[in-house]
């Protein structure tokens, strides 16, 4: 029976096998047999040893269950599978761990489970960097109204909103493309780092093993790899997930029954109450908001453990057990969420036009105080008199046009038809399409203006 969510509701279980106990186990071999090969390089052991622990490193000889045996029996997890390795390879089983202490395997085996998550991260980020410019392109013209301190302020597009989106999720891929050298690391040193029972060849060692692996080698290490890189690489989740927490928010009170705009698809047959039938709730919005502070929290605990004691101390381990496997899996999980959000968003038009206008056009009051500047009045003297025919607006319920229309300082500077066009929201977007435009160039999406 499942426990944590993440075994059954959450998660992909393309992303969850990667931190699942076969998984680990293999890459635990993984980095036994590439220490076995580089040992026989400089000529350690025996090429036939290494040979053989290469072959029997896997998976199908060495079992969870015979591993699980020996850790009951000895209470070390690294040395079962140590001993359940040795068993496998006969008189090669001599050479299986030569110099290597437990954080050597381990630690490089969880860079090699890292490195397979990104794979889904990088594609995953690219997926909705592209959801959001294609609704950017789409909806580039799609005027709305802005909002500020949750009031209507000036006209906006959806464009703009979703362009501004995209630029943050390039930046998470530029962050993490950033992060890959520095947790992307495995270390061949021994017990404190000293590299002692590896013997002379330690650092040429080192060097083989990681670069079979595919990994950078540590430049200096005691008996841990340093947590800061995988506090930094969690904390690259963190701001991941937080996008989508802002962006998750912004659906929801959109959604809002009040404002309308967007919602999220909602399927013929889904249920948004248990006893209220007509609802239709933002649910993966939420979660992806509720979800977010889980890996907020493990980027958190991640910072707990870079201080260690001394050399090394074991309140780092436990921890990361649940903290990485569970923030990776869930970014992953939030991520292709908030895809499918997107690529299935509906959109209120009515709705949009509507609060548009909801203000009686009290929302171009900025226009109007630009235009009287521009006509010759000074923009202090402009701002309070909008200010005063905005509050008598909104305090009669009349049209914003209607007090400026009667007043006598204003149509001493500006005509009907002058005053008409200020009002009008299409005509004050500034450059927001041009934004657009411009994120797109820049991302790639398209090659000219």
């Amino acid at each position: 029976m499942a426990v944590h969510p993440i075994e059954k509701r959450y998660g992909r279980q393309v992303v969850r096998q990667i931190f699942d106990e076969e998984y680990r186990l293999q890459k635990i071999l993984d980095v036994e047999a590439a220490l076995a090969r580089a040992q026989a390089a400089v000529g350690d052991i025996p090429e036939a040893a290494a040979d053989k622990i290469e072959e029997k490193a896997n998976t199908k000889y060495v079992r969870i269950g015979r591993v699980k045996e020996f850790e009951e029996e000895i209470n070390h997890d690294v040395m079962a599978v140590v001993k359940a390795l040795t068993e496998q390879c006969g008189n090669a089983g001599r050479y299986v761990h030569l110099g290597a202490t437990s954080n050597d395997i381990t630690d490089t085996a969880l860079a090699l489970q890292i490195k397979k998550f990104l794979e889904f991260l990088f594609k995953d980020l690219r997926k909705l960097r592209k959801t959001l410019i294609e609704l950017a392109e789409k909806n580039k013209h799609l005027i709305c109204v802005g909002r500020t301190h949750g009031q209507h302020s000036v006209p906006t597009t959806y464009g703009l909103k979703f362009a501004i989106w995209a630029a943050e999720v390039q930046r998470h891929i530029d962050r993490v493309k950033e992060c890959q050298k520095r947790i992307l690391v495995g270390q061949m040193t021994g017990a404190v780092g000293t590299q002692a029972a590896l013997g002379k060849n330690a650092i040429r060692i080192q060097k083989y093993v990681m670069k079979d692996l595919g990994l950078n080698s540590v430049l200096v290490s005691n008996q841990v790899i340093q947590r800061d890189r995988h506090a930094e690489f969690l904390f690259n989740l963190a701001l991941i997930a937080e996008t989508l927490n802002k962006i998750g928010t912004e659906i929801r009170n959109l959604q809002r029954t009040e404002i309308a705009e967007v919602s999220e698809a909602f399927e013929r047959k889904q249920v948004g109450s248990s006893t209220m039938p007509h609802k239709r709730n933002p649910i993966y919005s939420e979660r992806i908001c509720g979800l977010s502070r889980v890996i907020k929290a493990d980027a958190i605990v991640a910072l707990e453990n870079i201080p260690l004691w001394h050399e090394r101390d074991l309140t780092n381990s436990s921890c990361e057990r649940m903290i990485i496997p569970e923030a990776c899996i869930l970014t992953d999980y939030i991520l292709n969420l908030s895809i499918d959000l997107f690529r299935n968003l509906v959109f209120d038009y009515k709705n949009i036009e509507d609060n548009l206008h909801l203000s009686q056009g009290r929302i171009m009051a900025e226009s109007v105080m630009i235009l009287l500047t521009k006509k010759g009045m000074g923009r202090q003297e402009a701002h309070e008199l909008l200010r005063e025919c905005s509050m008598k607006s909104s305090q009669n319920g009349v049209p914003l046009r209607d007090v400026l229309i009667k007043n006598s300082k204003i149509v001493k500077y500006v005509t009907a038809d002058e005053l008409d066009s200020a009002l009008n929201p299409e005509k004050y977007v500034g450059t927001a399409v041009k934004q657009v435009d411009l994120v797109l160039q820049h991302l790639g999406y398209i090659h000219k203006m």
